[in-house]
């Protein structure tokens, strides 16, 4: 059974991975900047962190649609779609949930270095998690976006019956009931959906996005630098 619980987190040099010493990394013939320049728009990640229940997925599948609708090549990676794929060989014990965040910003920096604009919707409840993948790319490539929303309504609307689970001990180590979320101290985006809507969580990001010049083209930027 697949449940929306991510890593509890630990220091990235922490990390110890079994490496040959025959591997090397390569570099391809086309970069990121002609990629960008072909799709006429920069690529990134958008990291929505938050409790379960938050709102993350709908926004992140909402704010897809909107940078689609703008001929935007843009793809959403969340909880439900990594474990059922990608991450099906891991289970929830602390190195399980270390290495399901870890691929997932591997995987995130790869669909970005190909030019696609990747949203991430993970409780990601550790802020050495999210500043490991911060680590790995570019300063700009990752907003962080935080989706603030009370406990005591995330229980209440408890989509998948998971707050419920967890109170009844059912799930153990479970964000927000007997393991603890790391607030972003200073996240890119801030977003409460205790009182905003959808649209408008939405339309924060894309005014945060147009105002810090996402949006703007990179063989513009290029002819102007």
């Amino acid at each position: 059974m697949a449940f929306d619980i991510e890593s509890p987190g630990i220091l990235a040099d922490e990390i110890r991975l079994p490496m040959s010493r025959n591997l090397f990394k390569p570099s391809g013939l086309i970069t990121r900047e002609e990629r960008e320049c072909r799709n006429r728009h920069k690529s990134y990640i958008v990291w929505l962190t938050g409790l379960s229940g938050s709102g993350k997925s709908t926004i992140a599948r909402e704010l897809e649609k909107a940078l689609f609708a703008r001929n935007y090549q843009v793809m959403v990676l969340d909880g439900d779609i990594i474990r059922f794929g990608l991450n099906s060989d891991l289970g929830f014990s602390f190195e399980d949930r270390q290495e399901n965040i870890r691929r997932i910003g591997e995987a995130a920096k790869l669909l970005m270095e190909a030019g696609i604009i990747t949203i991430c919707a993970f409780i990601s409840p550790y802020s050495s998690d999210r500043d490991r993948i911060r680590s790995i790319v570019k300063c700009g490539d990752f907003i962080e976006t935080f989706v603030d929303c009370s406990l005591a309504e995330c229980e209440r609307r408890d989509p998948k019956g998971l707050y419920k689970k967890a109170r009844a001990g059912l799930i153990k180590n479970f964000t927000g009931i007997d393991d603890p979320f790391e607030m972003p101290v200073r996240p890119e985006i801030l977003l409460n959906t205790d009182k905003q809507t959808i649209e408008e969580s939405v339309g924060r990001i894309l005014k945060y996005l147009e105002g810090e010049k996402y949006f703007e083209s990179p063989a513009l930027v290029q002819k102007r630098n």
